[in-house]
């Protein structure tokens, strides 16, 4: 077994955690990564209403009886949702552990920590990481710019970015952004990560609720297969490219720039909803990260997470090997 921070506080066997994906985060999803030996991630914002994660919850509940955590995430939003209505929903439903994305997550870390509850924040920067050190967090996951959805604007790699987190931070943090096999785990571990985080990875998968179409779309795509949009709005997304994105990039490279309501239709949520269920992959807007390049093939969670156990310990073991004892002449 592979033992962190990150395995002990949580309880689970293998140091990998299904990150919160909107629409994709549901009960079969979350109850198949817990099962597997990792912690499932229900996403908040998926149910169109406190009482529907209530419900959310319950369901994932009798699909395994292993740690499972909700994610809440903030959203710049002219009508927010109701995030303490989710937070205090799935409090009363009794889980005790949670993912926080976004800004200004003070209030919810503060709720979460009031009711003993275990918060682990997703941070782009070392600053932010910081913040959120201060307010109490547990775990810190840490985004590097591989990652998909928004990896902030400071296009920092992963590489780089975890070792200054190893550097500054003084709370356990995992690793987000490229991962997809045993060698990513080891080599966030080697790193001085607790963990990683995978996204892309657990959307490509028996239990995952997306369509077979985009499914086998990711595993026949490559790194090269994702574009940033709203650079230029300074809210950068890695999405896949297809034609809504690349019409998106068009628009914000015109003469004069573009504003949120020129793209608004194009990156529709309930679009890029829509291309899940009907699976067709150019109907709208999806998030995917680099991590594809990796990806080539539809396992169960369970075949995934424990492959991946094996190559990661595989792998500690190998590099253990290359140091020697200089003997005496």
């Amino acid at each position: 077994m592979i033992v962190t921070p990150l395995t002990e506080l949580l309880g689970i066997r293998v140091p990998i955690v299904q990150g919160g994906m909107q629409w994709v985060g549901t009960p079969p999803l979350a109850a198949a990564v817990s099962e597997a030996g990792g912690l499932g991630i229900l996403t908040a914002l998926t149910q169109p209403s406190p009482d529907a994660l209530r419900i959310a919850i319950r369901e994932t509940r009798k699909r395994t009886s292993k740690p499972f955590g909700v994610n809440i995430t903030l959203l710049p939003s002219i009508n927010p949702p109701d995030y303490a209505g989710y937070a205090s929903a799935a409090v009363e439903e009794g889980v005790r552990i949670f993912e926080t994305a976004g800004n200004a997550p003070g209030q919810l870390i503060k709720y979460f920590k009031s009711h003993n509850c275990i918060v682990l924040h997703k941070c782009t920067t070392i600053r932010h990481a910081k913040s959120a050190a201060r307010l109490g967090v547990d775990v810190l996951s840490i985004d590097g710019f591989e990652c998909a959805g928004h990896p902030g604007e400071e296009d920092i790699g992963g590489v780089v970015l975890l070792a200054r987190a190893a550097q500054e931070l003084n709370i356990p943090f995992i690793a987000s952004g490229g991962f997809a096999d045993g060698r990513g785990l080891a080599g966030a571990l080697a790193l001085g990560c607790a963990g990683i985080n995978m996204g892309t990875r657990f959307m490509c998968t028996v239990e995952s609720p997306i369509h077979q179409n985009i499914k086998e779309k990711i595993v026949a795509s490559t790194e090269q297969d994702t574009v940033h949009i709203f650079r230029t709005l300074h809210n950068t997304a890695r999405v896949f490219k297809n034609k809504v994105s690349a019409e998106v990039v068009a628009i914000e490279r015109r003469p004069g720039g573009a504003k949120f309501e020129d793209v608004r239709e194009l990156v529709s949520g309930q679009r890029g909803r829509l291309v899940y269920e009907n699976g067709d992959p150019d109907y709208g807007i999806w998030t995917a990260g680099i991590a594809m390049g990796l990806i080539n093939d539809i396992p169960t969670c369970e075949v995934l997470v424990k492959k991946m156990e094996k190559e990661a310990e595989d792998i500690i073991g190998g590099l253990g090997k290359m140091v020697r004892t200089q003997s005496k002449l």
